[in-house]
């Protein structure tokens, strides 16, 4: 095995980070191994994660039933083509997610990452318009501050002008936007609230194909918690103006804001939903996007008579088999409680941190904790200080947060949240 210095000096000189620059000198940490909730750097220090690898590891690390499931089924075959050929692993993880989303949706396309199976959703909502003879309903309507990846299609959709990809705004799709919603979690949305969506759809419904959303939780793109009477406005409204309506559940779904799906605050269904991240526990990458039988079916009916994408390792073996035994696990346990635990002990953990001169506000909602300053971080200079402590969060904008994995201990939360709060106090 390779020194630690000679690990960091080629990953410095060869490997691209996400969000990053070759060669930029930001603290890069070699791990040895990842167990539970703790990542074993290469020097020996332990760290609790807060992320849950962006929040995918659910169920934490190396755990011994996802272990087993990847063991089992890569006896058989680690990958086949999904082009004319199909196996269990795939049937089954679509039966259950059929079974487990809102009852609308009916059909699965499996995919590689988050991104692409945004990028999916996107297309099918085109292709269905297509389909019906309306070609000029081609365009996304969504809100500000939004994320939903970073390939060119998804850039289009992710607030180009405010967001992380506004370098690329001029060579992108345009697309429609509004002001991100400003009635918060748990309070209603007036007629204020929603009359510059309802204004938008109601003049450009004839060009629009869908309305694309994170329900409940914008991410990457802010960290916000809006209003559930927002989300339902928003499904009267596609109704009312013939557009469909996509969320994307790829950080939410699976738990992580006290129901399975967000849209469950609401009550609501899309036409299509998009997820992924959590699906199989954050072992290997692995998305789905889902779809009402009615749109299927039409661009079954429609023409070319097929939906026109495929990617290489669709379906993957090892990644659904891996899925399944993630969602048996998550399913079977006592989830909600076990989710409500971690968010009293956010709440309790990080409100001492709302009387601080550099906050601006701390909001928790299910197994997420946001702690949001005034100024943006020097993520330089603050992520060494998170190891330090013990933990491993990743702060980004003017943004600390916590997604920590659902089988966190009290204690090892407590640590968790003792550590943050000590470093925003260093600020």
């Amino acid at each position: 095995m390779q020194s630690l210095d000679t690990l960091n000096n080629l990953d410095q000189k060869h490997v691209w980070h996400p969000y990053s620059a070759v060669q930029a000198n930001y603290p890069i940490y070699p791990v040895r191994s990842a167990k539970g909730v703790t990542i074993t750097l290469m020097d020996g220090r332990k760290l609790i994660d807060g992320m849950s690898s962006w929040w995918s590891a659910i169920h934490g690390y190396n755990h011994p039933t996802l272990n087993q499931a990847a063991t089992d089924q890569l006896q058989n075959m680690s990958h086949i083509m999904f082009g004319g050929l199909t196996h269990q692993p795939a049937i089954d993880l679509a039966t259950q997610l059929v079974e487990i989303t809102p009852e609308p949706l009916q059909t699965v396309f499996f995919s590689d990452s988050g991104s692409v199976a945004v990028e999916v959703a996107m297309k099918m909502a085109i292709q269905y318009w297509y389909a019906k003879n309306q070609p000029t309903k081609n365009l996304l309507l969504t809100v500000r501050n939004g994320y939903h990846g970073d390939t060119f299609g998804t850039m289009s959709v992710s607030d180009p002008k405010n967001g992380m990809h506004s370098l690329f705004s001029s060579t992108l799709s345009q697309q429609l936007f509004v002001d991100s919603p400003s009635c918060r979690f748990n309070e209603p949305c007036t007629q204020k609230d929603i009359a510059e969506f309802k204004a938008k759809i109601s003049q450009h419904h004839q060009q629009i194909a869908a309305v694309i959303l994170e329900p409940i939780v914008q991410g990457a793109g802010g960290m916000r918690f809006y209003s559930a009477d927002y989300l339902c406005q928003i499904r009267e409204l596609c109704n009312q103006y013939g557009v469909l309506l996509i969320l994307d559940e790829i950080a939410t779904g699976f738990g992580r804001t006290g129901k399975l799906f967000a849209c469950e605050h609401a009550q609501i269904s899309p036409d299509i939903l998009c997820v992924g991240k959590a699906l199989t526990g954050g072992y290997m990458t692995l998305a789905a996007t889902l779809a009402t039988e009615e749109i299927a079916l039409s661009i079954r009916d429609g023409e070319p008579g097929i939906f026109m994408h495929g990617p290489t390792f669709m379906a993957n073996p090892l990644a659904c088999a891996t899925a399944l035994a993630s969602l048996k696990l998550l399913l079977n346990s006592p989830w909600q409680k076990t989710v409500k635990n971690i968010e009293q002990l956010l709440l309790k953990g990080l409100n001492p941190c709302q009387n601080l001169a550099s906050v601006k506000e701390v909001r928790i909602l299910g197994a997420i904790g946001v702690i949001e300053l005034h100024q943006a971080i020097d993520i330089k200079s603050l992520q060494p200080k998170f190891v330090e402590a013990g933990v491993w969060v990743r702060p980004f904008n003017k943004l600390v947060y916590l997604m920590p994995p659902f089988i966190i201990s009290d204690n090892e939360l407590e640590t968790l949240t003792s550590a943050v709060v000590s470093v925003v106090k260093s600020l």
